[in-house]
């Protein structure tokens, strides 16, 4: 890595972890153990992602999402971070779906922000609500209902959701069913939950792109591998109350260009900002060598790659959070693919099994390769474009995390 490089990496990093974002955070009580059991990495939302002519201003946005671990008391964070104006919200509720845009209404919730059911949300600021009893079931969907006063022109979001939103004219907070609604599949606002959970209790962030985003999975499915995992965890007494926060960003990358901020950029809010981290996975890294357009170039982005992990590790380890490395995924055959790419993530590749610079490795490049051809994506796990995995793939990378690694 260039010594300019280096010192724009160890800038942007030092600058999150010295200011962030404005927030208007209520910790609740010392004895709360606040763990996240679902959230998504926000960014600008682009024009294509917009919401539909309807608009926010003034109406009613019902968003699912899908949690990990339950409990009986918890938060909401909601986020305005990445738009220049206030955003003014009426009211927010949650409950329990029970298909579609359909909520069992007995079980809604009303939200409230410093005791108030309104909030107005700073420019590139957040929040999270006051802590509300609700019974979160592991492994559930909920639905978060919010009525919009007026929204900013430039939206915070998660396009990527891989679930149906659906947006209502008016005020329709109390509304059971949004059938008559229009369908999207982003997700705007909404950043994470937290429940207050026992003692040891903690979570795992998954820093990555779109296959951690899970471009190849089902919509509604909820089935990208880190969901597979979540499930797993659950399964096992001894994994049970740990959460999965999925922090990818379809197209996003570790050093420069890509979709949303990199992943340097973002590491002090999709990861240190976070309550009870214990584990970070990092698969990050294929848009940047996809990215390389000359030979000559191939090598140095490999060494800037691996210098950025270094980085990210020991900032991690800094605030004891354990750190797994992930291995590249394939992409022989795929739209990145050539020579001078294929060398570069077998750089990294090979630093990444062999550095010991993280705390462990989990190899998803040799889980998902051809066996007769080592560099390409196995025919039955991608998604017909030997890049993204399937719903098959992310099934077999979910199950092939070893939990040994989370006891």
């Amino acid at each position: 890595m260039t010594k300019n490089n280096l010192i724009a990496i160890v800038f942007l990093t030092n600058l999150f972890l010295l200011s962030g974002c404005v927030s208007l955070k209520n910790k609740g009580s010392f004895e709360n153990n606040w763990v996240g059991t679902w959230g998504t990495a926000q960014q600008l939302v682009e024009p294509d992602n917009m919401p539909p002519e309807l608009g926010l201003s003034k109406n009613t946005l019902r968003q699912i999402v899908r949690v990990s671990i339950g409990g009986e008391l918890l938060r909401v964070h909601l986020s305005n971070e990445f738009s220049v104006s206030p955003l003014k919200i009426n009211s927010v509720t949650i409950a329990s779906p029970v298909e579609g845009s359909t909520i069992n209404l007995s079980t809604q919730k009303e939200l409230n922000f410093n005791s108030l059911k309104n909030i107005t949300i700073p420019a590139r600021g957040d929040v999270v609500s006051d802590p509300v009893k609700f019974n979160l079931i592991p492994n559930s969907t909920v639905a978060i209902t919010i009525c919009f006063d007026e929204t900013p022109s430039d939206l915070t979001g998660h396009p990527g959701s891989r679930t149906t939103s659906y947006l209502l004219k008016g005020d329709n907070q109390l509304t059971g069913t949004f059938e008559e609604g229009v369908e999207m599949d982003h997700w705007y606002i909404i950043k994470g939950i937290e429940v207050d959970s026992p003692a040891g209790s903690a979570a795992i962030v998954i820093l990555g792109n779109s296959i951690t985003d899970g471009r190849g999975s089902g919509i509604n499915k909820q089935n990208r591998w880190t969901d597979i995992l979540s499930e797993k965890l659950l399964k096992n007494p001894e994994t049970k109350n740990i959460g999965v926060l999925n922090m990818g960003i379809g197209g996003n990358c570790v050093l420069k260009n890509g979709l949303g901020p990199t992943a340097l950029n973002r590491f002090q809010n999709d990861v240190l900002s976070h309550n009870s981290i214990r584990w970070l996975i990092i698969l990050e890294g294929i848009n940047d060598i996809g990215g390389i357009n000359k030979a000559e170039d191939a090598p140095m982005l490999a060494q800037e790659l691996i210098d950025a992990y270094k980085h990210m590790v020991d900032v991690a380890h800094q605030n004891n959070i354990k750190v797994y490395g992930a291995t590249i995924l394939p992409f022989a055959k795929s739209f990145y693919d050539n020579e001078y790419r294929q060398n570069a993530r077998k750089i990294v590749n090979k630093w990444i099994r062999n550095s010991n610079y993280f705390d462990a490795v989990i190899d998803f490049d040799k889980i998902m390769q051809n066996p007769n051809e080592l560099d390409t994506m196995h025919p039955d796990l991608h998604d017909n474009d030997f890049l993204h995995p399937n719903e098959e793939g992310y099934k077999k990378m979910g199950e092939s995390v070893d939990l040994n690694l989370f006891k």
